[in-house]
């Protein structure tokens, strides 16, 4: 199977198919650098917010990008910390954003201290392995190599090492935007999500490190589903709310870097007034859809129009994984009522800030 993928027997050509930790190790066994000490780091969750600017201009352009491959300590939920391996040391990692016909000069470093090699797949690229074999990289070393974006849409990229399920649960995952030539329309605000499952060696929410749990995952049997790497990480409660204002367009580029669920992705309070399945940017969107079915290793993009001020819950509505699991993010929309709309109560005032249920 890992060689249909292009990634089989990549480590022994990289020449590193052995000694570096988790990789030599069988499914039936917990990975021992799931338990050993990490970079601690204060939080992985990346902002939805930050992400490269919409690009403006009407020719190709070459692009030298490079991402480094962090493996590092931090909490999964308060109390709770986990060993996460990233792109730049946030999950999701980094969006690439180009046109087109644009040329990307390409390097990972897989940086001093990791335990394991690691590679990135980038489903944006006509080439074996989308690129995993030309970048496999042992720790303290880079490789590189060099593309042209032919085709355009959202794609994932993601750690493509034998043991790959385990690196995209710990956090190796990302999403490569590719803008058609004539760009996309114009909208107020982008945000940029990735949901990923964790399968930890002890029950959620106990406090202290939990390391991971390969059977687990075998089972696919989750712990945690998240979106941007921590239960909860952009909702109020924690990192968040979001904000936006009525009037406004946002757009929403969001990842499903599994490994191994789909997920059912639903703006609670709204809809995606335009959704472009599987990331397909080259189709005519599908309009008003309530929830886009989201494979893992692939990608939606939708947009919705802030018409009242209110809360509104992105969630994977397979709702166990909100309220069990951690799958949440807020957005706090404000402005005048439009009571011709949504009036919550004829006779009581309502506030946008009020908390409704967490689903």
């Amino acid at each position: 199977m890992l060689q249909g993928l292009g990634i089989g027997g990549t480590a022994a050509v990289a020449g590193c198919s052995a000694g570096y930790g988790d990789e030599t190790e069988t499914l039936s066994r917990t990975p021992k650098a799931s338990r050993e000490s990490k970079q601690p780091v204060e939080r992985v969750a990346a902002d939805p917010t930050d992400l490269p600017a919409p690009i403006d201009r009407d020719e190709p352009t070459t692009h030298e990008i490079e991402l480094t491959a962090r493996e590092v300590r931090a909490e999964i939920e308060p109390g709770v910390t986990f060993n996460f391996m990233t792109f730049d040391g946030q999950v999701p990692g980094p969006m690439i954003r180009v046109r087109q016909g644009d040329r990307v000069e390409f390097t990972l470093t897989n940086a001093d201290g990791n335990a394991m090699p690691h590679n990135v797949d980038m489903h944006a690229i006509y080439g074996t392995g989308g690129g995993s074999v030309a970048t496999m990289a042992a720790p303290g070393e880079s490789n590189a190599e060099a593309f042209t974006a032919r085709y355009p849409g959202a794609y994932i990229y993601h750690c493509a090492v034998p043991n790959l399920d385990y690196h995209i649960s710990s956090g190796m995952f990302g999403m490569v935007l590719v803008e058609p030539k004539e760009g996309l329309p114009e909208v107020d605000r982008e945000l940029y999500f990735g949901q990923h499952e964790v399968y930890t060696d002890s029950k959620a929410g106990s406090e202290g490190h939990h390391g991971f749990d390969m059977t687990r995952m075998a089972k696919e049997d989750p712990n945690y589903v998240l979106l941007n790497g921590e239960k909860y990480a952009w909702a109020a409660a924690r990192h968040g709310p979001l904000e936006a204002e009525t009037g406004e367009r946002v757009r929403v580029f969001f990842v499903d870097g599994g490994p191994n669920l789909s997920s059912n992705f639903h703006p609670i309070g709204n809809v995606w007034t335009n959704a472009y399945r599987d990331g397909a940017l080259a189709s005519d969107p599908e309009k008003y859809v309530q929830t886009m079915k989201v494979p893992p290793g692939s990608c939606m993009v939708g947009e919705m129009d802030m018409v009242v001020p209110e809360r509104i819950k992105l969630v994977d509505h397979a709702l166990s994984r909100v309220a069990r699991k951690g799958m949440l993010a807020e957005i706090d929309v404000t402005g005048e009522k439009v009571p011709e709309t949504f009036d919550p109560s004829p006779d009581k005032p309502a506030s946008a800030d009020e908390e409704g249920p967490i689903y």
